[in-house]
């Protein structure tokens, strides 16, 4: 079978997606400079040139705001496995989404500010809990693509158990690639990881 497109998204998602990624590199960028148990919501509206009230309408926290990459990420990771060829063995694709995702370039690619994220949330103990949170709501849109390419019912755990394992390789990939301050790429290193767990106990789709 062809390649699926993902569908479409509004006018309306993209400019708020927009205005989101902007206030996440406002934040950021803040958070480096002074510090984030330093920064103020309302500091980070100014140079955004909106209140403090509008900038409630895109995250409800400092904390939120840290967070809202991994919510656009995990969208963006179910658009690049739906536009994957469905011939294609599930754990290989997942391999290339997680790659794409941290390396690729694109919307919703790693990037200066991601890497910054990821030491802002490793310093800080109030977000290391809602970090893990969040990998596991992120998991939820990939295994209904992956449910979908099987074409497994819902009470088939296949789905989950691929992409837990997935996500398993791709979170120990990006720790190693951190606290070994970047020294190879992290291609090398989620093909490392994911090949320990090994895609031959995986399924491809009949």
């Amino acid at each position: 079978m062809s390649a699926r497109r993902p569908q479409g998204v509004s006018l309306r998602e993209r400019t708020r997606r927009a205005v989101r990624a902007e206030l996440m590199d406002i934040g950021i960028g803040l958070f480096s400079k002074q510090g984030y148990q330093q920064t103020k919501v309302e500091e980070i509206a100014v140079a955004a040139g909106m209140s403090e009230r509008s900038f409630f309408r895109y995250f409800s926290s400092k904390d939120d705001l840290v967070m809202g990459k991994f919510e656009d990420m995990a969208d963006r990771m179910a658009e690049l496995f739906a536009a994957l060829p469905d011939s294609e063995p599930i754990w290989v694709s997942l391999e290339h989404v997680l790659r794409d995702i941290v390396v690729g370039g694109g919307p919703g690619a790693y990037d200066s500010a991601d890497l910054a994220i990821d030491r802002i949330v490793r310093s800080t103990p109030s977000l290391t809990a809602r970090y893990l949170d969040k990998m596991s709501q992120m998991q939820r849109p990939l295994i209904a693509a992956v449910r979908a390419r099987l074409g497994s019912p819902p009470g088939d755990p296949r789905p989950a158990a691929i992409v837990g394992a997935a996500f398993a390789c791709g979170m120990a990939a990006q720790q190693v690639w951190i606290e070994t301050d970047y020294a190879d790429t992290f291609e090398r290193i989620l093909a490392q990881s994911m090949a320990a767990v090994g895609p031959d106990s995986h399924l491809a789709p009949r």
